[in-house]
């Protein structure tokens, strides 16, 4: 900072619109930033007074900085995120999203396919949504399969069956797999679904009331019904998925501060209807006023390619026109059509408005809550444990294996925000004697702890499920690693295995601790243990699943999906397969006498 001349810098900076990126002196980009006014924007960092704690401390690390002058401020807004995507300043909002939206999926296929899907992956087929939450997706998925019974197995379950599965038993599929329902009857339930997934439900309800009536008149009563049945049914499926609201293609934002909390809210309606609604908790390092804030998440968002539903053509914040007239040019650029700005103030606008601030208030209330609760917690573990400070993470360790074989740990994380699953691991062990779960466990605390330490990112307690000797191999660890200092507890169940007589051992003590079985910080523990052991079954039962699915036949070399469809439909078993002899092998289409010999070779391992 001594060697920077802000003065002199200032004095020949522009007044025009343009970027500027602030260095630190190792050139380390802090923050970059768009300005109308690049002179009047940068001096506002020099003030002599005004200035909050965040912008002094970016302020104070400011070796050098760097402009580059636009043609406009729109220009200078697309040039900002593109810096920000590429290089991710410290100092300036990043926007994260660490899951990929739901979809719902319609196959290319005879009898296409309807499934979940994470992400918007190129497939065949068609894509739905995206869906605000997993759970949305799901019952809209549901309800589909209710309504116009299409399938929802994968095509090599299809392509193999003999007889109808469950699915169509409980009236959740038109079993098309066995040809209980003809080709074309199979794609009129597939154009109506497709109609519902597209919001066009008032078509498809004229549509089935018509096809009700037609039934009705030609004396097919029972036919009437059923579509009487699916007409109410899809009018139950639209009051429960949609906040209806007419028309408008429009995004509403709102951020809410309360108790130092800043909660972002979003919600995306096309055609009138809700389709996504979320919360946003964004930090605000370079100490931005609120609004400011809104605009450079607003930008960020859309011009990063955050806005799965596509740039909205109404965008109401509640800002001034001046303020979002850049904005608005970028997004125009962006989006290749104009988009409008609305204040709110009348009309669907304002209810919408009104929605998002109620929404983005809730979520900052719900925050502060989980975290003071959490923090409540994590204060009286300290207590119960005699630690200095309350820990600000719990990593806990837990070991799962199926009679000694594939051997996996698991490590959940509790932090001042309650889980934190984003920082949950899996380890698969190996070079481990089969069972020794004192070895499985020293290799996945030390690998675990060893990339911490060098991150600088150590967790504020260390939580075993064991009991003394677990908790001692453990403290081994910690001694090779230099980590004494790390407080390090093993949670037992003790001789009678009920929950909340557990023992608490220290790392080198000679006899436990027994808490009241209703202290809070007790079941904290015990709860982190209960997911830990939660986390590692699950991830075990993954890996059997994956090894049971792969036969023989599966990893035969030279044999791919088509060359193996052959084989199993011509032997019809993989025992069959076996018991034939290379000349059989010979006469199945694309197989070669070469690999017919190999094939043989490889299923009687010589």
């Amino acid at each position: 900072m001594a060697e920077f001349d802000v003065s002199a810098f200032l004095q020949t900076l522009t007044q025009r619109a343009g970027v500027y990126r602030m260095f630190a002196a190792d050139d380390e980009l802090l923050y970059v930033g768009k300005a109308k006014n690049l002179k009047n924007r940068v001096s506002s960092y020099f003030r002599a007074r005004g200035l909050n704690s965040k912008t002094v401390a970016l302020v104070s690390r400011i070796d050098h900085i760097e402009v580059t002058v636009t043609a406009s401020e729109a220009e200078a807004l697309l040039l900002e995120q593109t810096l920000i995507k590429q290089h991710r300043p410290q100092y300036n909002i990043l926007l994260k999203d660490d899951k990929s939206y739901p979809f719902i999926h319609l196959s290319e296929h005879d009898y296409p396919l309807l499934a979940y899907r994470r992400g918007k992956k190129r497939r065949d087929g068609r894509l739905f949504g995206p869906y605000p939450n997993a759970g949305a997706a799901r019952d809209t998925l549901n309800y589909l399969q209710r309504l116009f019974l299409l399938r929802s197995c994968e095509d090599s379950y299809f392509n193999h069956r003999s007889r109808p599965c469950l699915q169509y038993e409980i009236k959740r599929c038109s079993a098309p797999c066995v040809n209980k329902i003809s080709q074309q009857d199979y794609q009129q339930s597939v154009r109506q679904a497709t109609l519902f997934l597209q919001g066009k439900s008032q078509q498809l309800l004229q549509e089935l009331q018509s096809q009700m009536m037609a039934a009705s008149e030609a004396l097919n009563f029972e036919q009437a019904a059923a579509l009487r049945d699916q007409i109410e049914l899809l009018r139950q499926t639209q009051e429960k998925q949609f906040v209806d609201s007419g028309q408008g293609e429009a995004d509403a934002w709102a951020i809410v501060e309360w108790q130092n909390v800043l909660c972002i809210h979003r919600l995306a309606f096309r055609q009138g209807r809700l389709v996504a609604s979320k919360n946003y908790y964004p930090d605000n390092p370079a100490g931005e006023s609120n609004e400011q804030l809104l605009l450079d998440f607003v930008s960020q968002f859309y011009l990063a390619d955050h806005a799965l539903e596509g740039i909205p053509r109404d965008l109401i914040l509640d800002v001034g026109d001046d303020d979002v007239e850049a904005l608005l040019e970028a997004l125009r650029l962006h989006r290749q059509a104009k988009v409008y700005h609305s204040r709110g103030s009348r009309g669907h606008n304002r209810k919408w408005l009104h929605m998002a601030s109620e929404n983005a208030r809730t979520g900052a209330q719900t925050k502060i809550s989980g975290h003071q609760a959490a923090l409540n917690k994590l204060s009286q573990v300290a207590q119960l444990l005699n630690l200095a400070e309350p820990p600000k993470r719990i990593e806990c360790f837990d070991i799962s294996h199926a009679q000694g074989e594939a051997t996996y740990a698991s490590c959940v994380v509790y932090g001042e925000e309650g889980l934190m699953k984003q920082r949950y691991r899996r380890f698969s062990i190996k070079g481990v004697v089969a069972g020794d779960d004192y070895a499985a466990l020293e290799q996945a605390v030390t690998r675990h702890l060893t990339r911490l330490k060098e991150q600088d990112d150590l967790p504020g307690l260390l939580l075993i499920d064991g009991g003394k000797g677990q908790i001692g191999r453990i403290r081994e660890v910690l001694h090779t690693l230099q980590l004494n200092t790390l407080p390090a507890f093993g949670i037992s169940k003790g001789e009678t295995r009920k929950s909340g007589w557990e023992f608490l051992w220290e790392a080198g003590a000679t006899q436990p601790i027994m808490p009241d079985a209703h202290h809070e910080g007790f079941r904290l523990l015990q709860w982190v243990r209960d997911e830990a052991h939660r986390f590692a079954i699950t991830g075990h039962r993954k890996a059997r699943a994956k090894s049971r699915s792969q036969s023989d036949v599966d990893s035969l070399a030279g044999v791919g999906p088509k060359r193996r469809r052959e084989l199993l439909l011509h032997f019809g078993s993989l025992k069959n397969m076996r018991s034939a002899p290379r000349e059989e092998l010979e006469k199945v289409p694309g197989i070669s006498k070469k690999l017919a010999e190999q094939i043989f070779i490889q299923l009687h391992g010589e």
